[in-house]
């Protein structure tokens, strides 16, 4: 069981990261905006399903590395520091982003759903819930699993709130983000010491 402290932290980090600036942010943002806050709530749910995938492979396998192999963990540990600091490195060269929007015909709320269920394939998101989720478990509270299942719940909600209320806001957020080229670089630094300083809370821990 998680406690208090390690629950609130994770999940205002989890807010943060879900609102800075990114591929996920700017396709629920142009669904949305084009298509009506129904399609970026669709869509959302897409994104959400693909995670899941990837929060269910990370738990399954980082609770046998943590029960078993010191030399697997470090590993781990090593790898997921050097993915951290790497998002960090992008963040911090980031430019802007832009939301090109353009009037299409609509594929279908169902068309939308599968399109995003897609990154249930990309790596990058294994490999971020690798570098990210482990770090906050704490061994002596209970099975690594189930805190693991815990914490990537808690990233799911924080996801899904900000998703929801982007889409909610498509139309104006789109607007804001094309015209306001200091607010996207001022998010992306902010994503970026998040990034650094999860990189050293993990290359400093403790199996």
């Amino acid at each position: 069981m998680l406690s208090f402290e390690t629950t609130c932290a994770f999940f205002v980090a989890s807010l943060l990261m879900a609102m800075t600036p990114g591929p996920d942010v700017i396709i629920v943002l142009t669904q949305s905006s084009l298509y009506g806050m129904r399609a970026g709530v669709l869509t959302t749910l897409g994104l959400m399903t693909g995670l899941l995938g990837h929060t269910l492979a990370v738990a399954l396998g980082v609770a046998v590395l943590f029960q078993t192999s010191e030399a697997a963990f470090t590993a781990l540990k090593v790898l997921g520091a050097a993915y951290l600091l790497y998002l960090a490195w992008q963040s911090f060269r980031s430019g802007v982003f832009r939301a090109f929007l353009t009037q299409s015909l609509f594929p279908g709320y169902g068309t939308l759903y599968r399109r995003f269920l897609s990154n249930i394939t990309n790596p990058k998101v294994t490999l971020f819930c690798l570098a990210v989720l482990p770090q906050f478990v704490e061994p002596e509270r209970g099975h690594p699993t189930l805190q693991i299942l815990s914490l990537g719940g808690l990233y799911e909600l924080a996801c899904l709130i900000v998703f929801t209320a982007i889409a909610a806001l498509g139309g104006r957020m789109a607007t804001w983000f094309n015209r306001s080229d200091r607010a996207q670089m001022l998010m992306n630094r902010i994503a970026g010491c998040i990034f650094l300083g999860l990189a050293l809370m993990l290359a400093f821990a403790s199996r």
